[in-house]
């Protein structure tokens, strides 16, 4: 049973030039691991998970072991905005 029917995806500005930037493969994980998360939001694989600190407001998904893509959601989750994709070291540099 599908959990996210009516949900809306969109990819922020910051979101799209990173992303043309990364490897390819990352490239390909992570338009699988979106397909996921269209599909089952919580399927276990995406670890998806409320961030804190400097990224309140965020939740994260695993893309690959050490690459994250970060969304805030609006409309009691039937609007995902994919703010920001970089690796676990990036997003957590103090």
């Amino acid at each position: 049973m599908t959990q996210t029917q009516n949900m809306k995806i969109k990819f922020s500005t910051r979101f799209n030039k990173r992303y043309r930037k990364i490897p390819a493969k990352i490239q390909i994980a992570t338009n699988k691991r979106v397909i996921l998360f269209q599909n089952d939001k919580y399927y276990p694989v995406l670890n998806n998970h409320a961030l804190a600190g400097k990224w309140a407001g965020y939740r994260s998904i695993n893309i690959t072991g050490d690459w994250r893509a970060l969304f805030r959601e609006f409309d009691n989750g039937s609007l995902i905005y994919f703010d920001i994709i970089d690796t676990h070291s990036n997003l957590y540099r103090h």
